[in-house]
């Protein structure tokens, strides 16, 4: 993979847990101060900021734009545990640093795209050395772990050949058939287990259970959900069908088909679309509730505008 060219703009994608959300803030301003362009996604549980901008990073990797590049920039206490999740998507090269020079070695030879720091173990001045060097270094540049010497010719191939083949990891042309709880309730679900949504047209829910509320959901093609926001955030994935969802707190637009992930965090305002006949698995973290932010003729007409 050839080092990108110097006249293509960076872009920061950060979040936090609780424990790293200072340290976060404090690099989030150094970014800002060097007019980077900062996505700050605030501060949630560290599993869900480390999955949310891994997948992020890993849908900008997987379509490039030739005049942006897009990393990530996650903090929790020991920022082993976003460094985790954001790991969990194809193409996100998440390293650790709690040095300046342990970003030099992951930049230059891991081609790291997500830096992950420790709130509870990292000073603020360490970790603005950390995130320069993270910023500054190219990939396969001199580096501390080769006495910042340039490498070896045949160093040189084996990192340029690296990241194609680190890519490849994990990938299985076999498919393995592996019994799963959820697609065994969908599969012995029954159209009188549903029961309507009177305040979004088209939709049918089955409570699998209260609290924290998980359910089954059905949405007919062309039916809308107007913005609105819960008070607990919630994970969901599409069995069936294709949609649409708005993140309108964050500015964000996601396409989802059979298959697909989100998890869309506590109080951030939605809207979403369905395009065909739609099925979905959804877990709140709490009690579901619904709060709506507009009707559904605004929703309607905002779709409409989006898609011109």
């Amino acid at each position: 993979m050839a080092q990108e060219p110097a006249t293509r703009k960076l872009k920061i994608i950060a979040g936090a847990d609780s424990f790293g959300c200072t340290l976060k803030d404090n690099l989030v301003s150094q970014l800002r101060d060097l007019s980077i362009e900062v996505e700050d996604l605030g501060t949630n549980k560290y599993y869900s900021v480390g999955e949310e901008i891994g997948r992020r990073v890993s849908q900008a990797s997987a379509n490039p734009d030739p005049s942006v590049e897009t990393r990530g920039l996650v903090a929790c206490g020991t920022g082993v545990g976003v460094g985790i999740f954001a790991n969990k998507f194809p193409g996100v090269y998440a390293a650790t640093c709690v040095t300046p020079e342990e970003a030099h070695n992951a930049r230059s030879i891991n081609n790291c795209n997500v830096l992950a720091v420790s709130g509870m173990l990292t000073e603020p001045d360490a970790a603005k050395k950390i995130l320069q060097n993270f910023l500054d270094t190219p990939f396969k540049s001199p580096c501390p772990a080769f006495g910042s010497n340039p490498w070896p010719a045949e160093i040189e191939t084996f990192l340029e050949n690296s990241v194609s083949e680190m890519s490849g990891i994990g990938k299985s042309e076999e498919k393995v058939d592996v019994p799963c709880d959820l697609c065994s309730l969908l599969k012995n679900r029954k159209e009188g287990d549903f029961t309507p949504v009177d305040i979004m047209p088209g939709a049918s829910m089955k409570i699998i259970r209260e609290n924290p509320t998980s359910a089954l959901v059905r949405f007919k093609a062309g039916a809308m959900e107007p913005a609105h926001h819960h008070t607990f955030g919630h994970d969901l994935v599409v069995t069936k069908g294709s949609k649409r969802v708005w993140n309108l707190t964050k500015g964000t637009k996601y396409d989802l088909v059979a298959g697909d992930y989100l998890f869309t965090p506590a109080g951030d305002v939605h809207r979403v679309k369905y395009f065909e006949d739609t099925e979905f698995f959804i877990k709140w973290d709490g009690h579901w509730d619904i709060f709506l932010d507009e009707d559904l003729a605004a929703a309607h007409a905002a779709a409409e505008k989006d898609a011109n």
